[in-house]
């Protein structure tokens, strides 16, 4: 008798495939060698529509992470499998490797996933990556291509760990600094919020998305989020389109073209309509007048939000029909579209095209990524983390980030010295140092400001340590002990400002001196007679008034990262010069919020009754910064000389170029921003009294001398005039060269005679020198 063979139901599968496979063609999505738009519209001609509205559909961890982070394997397959998730938020690693697998290999079109995160200084949410500077730290470099360089090796990290989306860079005009977000972006001018944020989407995304180390980039949050409402998170905007369009989208419009492919909506309403549900917007401005090809995702539960916390939508149902149709592709974190989209599709409340639009979006964007043709998921990589070469990379751009805000007397760099005094609850905090956006890491990851200074004291030098109170000022208990250890030394560095959670979303705060008995601390300190080296870790600027006074020499540090601390004490030593300049306006006080270095123009005259000038002044206080945009001083010194425009009467093309020198007069080597500001004296309408337009980064020896020349082009001369047209208007202009915003050195004028009709305020190189 023969024995009977079996055969399991998956080989049966397996050799049915076979057969298929020699039997019918592969679909045109799968072949790697069809154009792109190809394999999107087939992919949709097979696609159910609960299927395509799945896909819009973006999972938070929480639904199927554990508490331990590793995958909840019956969730992580009831919403891959049975539900048909497109993207996950805050998903990496092994437990991003085995859904991608499930995706793959167990539903109908094995179309693969996409993990996104947020990573705007490294990717410091996973535990054992590399921390950078915050973003508010690295705009005081004024340096695009270091923050291209920092973009991209956080996107090595990133794509190690399997995410392929990252939601950086923040594109945010921040005038508030209560505002605790303001840690999140490149500071007040559009200008250089734009210049640093293109050069961090050019890191991230690389010039090939299919790259395995590119991600995508994400510019947030679409827009006017910053212009809050006293200083306060998620709070609405009232603002005119000409603010709009002159503020607050053109860093937008510079990302997208230079092809960011995708963008974030924020909470806000922007005169009364939610950006999650403002078409005119999204598929106005975005979608319309610049033809942006990539992807729209709401912010963290904000397709809900419109209908239970704004209010505009009735219920679910309305809120997903608004969304949609604005032009918001992906629902993050609700299940907004998912319950409703496909009800409203088959009683055609919603237009099956809008559906189409938005899930081709993804494909395209997962197509582009290579994500469909990959063998086979990549393994999780922690080798590719926190790197050697990142490490450097993390203390370069603490460096280029410290701004020296006082320095009399020569105090620093620090000569000889036998005992120095380390205080403060940030000197030895890692967890603080390492800013928002980050979880916390591994200590041996983190060299504090105490030990950097350890690390780098010359010999015999003595190094005492006092906290002093806690990072949150609250500890009066310990001041005493941190008197009498600085009343021991030569020297005392204080190191105090804001723990991480002061700021960073949603984190605003009313006041912002230094907190809780942190300025008690400090005079304390200083009543020794010792001389105080004042190091500030902050997330915004801090109205300081006293200590900018009082206190010799002064360290803008912000939120360093994880060399931060190196960096610092090199600074400290005179290692390194500082070379940082301010992104944002430092107040006097909290009276003169919001205060950024450009105005416009006020009213201004004498009059005979009361017996001085009328202006937009204060009785109490004057009114000039502590600190203003742009401001940094170097252990060496710095001239401007020679200034040269030409021409003086501008041609049919617009430009005009500018020229000076920089010269390092001090005995020092050292790198100097060089800043070029524009007026235009007369308008149809009134203009900003000062505009960013070109900067350089000037390494000079002692002595030596560069020639730094701009050309400015039509679009950094037009304005919005009264019929919203972008336009080069006959008239006057001067030309400012200096250090900072204010106090310029060199000034020049070119006159233009015609109208140009100027299409996009896209902003072109910065330099050509």
């Amino acid at each position: 008798m023969k024995q009977a063979t079996y055969v399991s139901a998956g080989m049966l599968l397996a050799l049915l495939g076979v057969m298929m496979d020699e039997a019918i063609p592969q679909p045109l999505y799968r072949d790697p060698g069809q154009p792109v738009e190809v394999r999107v519209q087939d992919l949709l001609d097979r696609m159910s529509i609960r299927e395509k509205t799945a896909q819009l559909w973006q999972v938070d961890s929480s639904v199927v992470l554990n508490e331990d982070y590793t995958l909840n394997e019956k969730a992580g397959r009831r919403t891959v499998i049975q539900d048909g998730a497109g993207s996950f938020l805050t998903v990496s690693g092994e437990p991003a490797r085995q859904l991608q697998l499930m995706a793959r290999n167990e539903t109908r079109l094995g179309i693969p996933l996409l993990f996104s995160m947020d990573g705007i200084h490294g990717h410091a949410l996973y535990r054992g990556a590399t921390v950078y500077p915050v973003p508010l730290a690295l705009a005081s470099s004024w340096n695009p291509s270091l923050l291209h360089d920092v973009a991209q090796a956080t996107a090595e990290e990133m794509t190690a760990t399997l995410v392929r989306w990252n939601y950086s860079p923040v594109l945010d005009v921040a005038r508030d600094p209560r505002w605790g977000r303001i840690v999140e972006g490149f500071g007040e001018d559009p200008m250089l919020v734009g210049a640093l944020g293109a050069a961090m989407v050019q890191g991230y995304q690389s010039d090939d998305l299919g790259r395995p180390t590119a991600v995508l980039a994400t510019g947030k949050h679409f827009a006017a989020y910053s212009q809050t409402t006293g200083g306060r998170d998620y709070s609405p905007a009232d603002i005119s389109e000409r603010t709009l369009r002159e503020i607050f989208l053109p860093p937008f419009e510079q990302a997208v073209g230079l092809g960011l492919g995708s963008i974030m909506t924020s909470f806000n309403e922007i005169n009364g309509i939610p950006s999650t549900a403002n078409e005119g917007l999204l598929r106005g401005v975005l979608k319309g007048e610049w033809a942006f090809p990539g992807l729209v995702v709401s912010d963290y539960n904000a397709v809900s939000m419109l209908y239970d916390t704004q209010y505009i939508a009735a219920t679910p149902a309305d809120a997903a029909a608004l969304a949609l149709g604005a032009g918001t592709d992906i629902d993050m974190v609700s299940t907004t579209y998912l319950d409703n989209l496909p009800g409203l599709l088959v009683t055609h409340q919603v237009p099956e095209r809008l559906l189409n639009d938005a899930v081709g979006r993804l494909l395209r964007i997962k197509f582009m990524l290579g994500l469909f043709d990959e063998p086979a998921p990549p393994q999780n990589n922690p080798a590719a983390l926190n790197t050697a070469a990142h490490r450097a990379l993390a203390r370069e751009a603490a460096r280029q980030s410290l701004v020296l805000l006082k320095n009399d007397h020569d105090l620093l760099p620090l000569g000889e010295v036998q005992r120095i005094a380390v205080i403060g609850p940030l000197a030895d905090s890692p967890r603080d140092q390492n800013g928002g956006w980050s979880n916390p890491q591994p200590a041996e990851n983190i060299v504090t400001v105490l030990q950097g200074i350890r690390k780098l004291a010359p010999p015999g030098t003595e190094v005492l340590y006092a906290q002093g109170t806690d990072p949150e000022g609250q500890q009066e208990e310990r001041i005493d002990a941190a008197v009498t250890v600085a009343a021991q030394a030569d020297v005392a560095i204080m190191v105090l400002g804001e723990p991480q959670n002061f700021s960073s979303e949603p984190n605003s705060r009313a006041s912002l001196d230094l907190p809780g008995i942190q300025q008690q601390l400090l005079q304390k300190v200083w009543a020794t007679g010792v001389p105080v080296v004042l190091v500030l870790m902050n997330g915004r600027p801090l109205t300081m008034a006293w200590a900018a006074e009082t206190i010799p020499a002064i360290v803008e540090s912000w939120f360093p990262g994880e060399e931060g601390g190196m960096a610092i004490a090199e600074a400290l030593f005179g290692h390194v010069n500082p070379s940082g300049k301010l992104a944002v306006t430092f107040p006097r006080s909290i009276g003169q919020i919001p205060l950024y270095y450009w105005h416009y123009p006020q009213k201004n005259w004498d009059h005979e009754f009361y017996g001085n000038s009328l202006t937009g002044r204060y009785v109490d206080l004057e009114d000039e910064p502590l600190f203003p945009f742009g401001f940094g001083l170097s252990y060496t010194t710095f001239a401007y000389e020679n200034m040269k425009v030409s021409p003086q009467q501008v041609g049919p093309d617009g430009k005009v170029t500018v020229s000076f020198d920089v010269i390092n007069t001090g005995k020092r080597a050292g790198t100097e921003t060089a800043q070029l500001y524009l007026a235009d004296l007369v308008g149809s309408v009134t203009t900003r009294s000062l505009a960013l337009k070109r900067f350089a980064r000037v390494p000079l020896e002692p002595g030596e001398r560069h020639r730094v020349t701009f050309t400015l082009g039509p679009e950094d001369l037009a304005i919005h005039n009264a019929a919203m047209d972008f336009v080069v208007e006959p008239g006057d202009f001067e030309v400012y060269a200096g250090p900072m915003s204010t106090g310029f050195p060199l000034k020049g004028s070119f006159h233009t005679n015609r109208t140009i009709m100027v299409k996009s305020a896209f902003m072109p190189p910065l330099a050509e020198d």
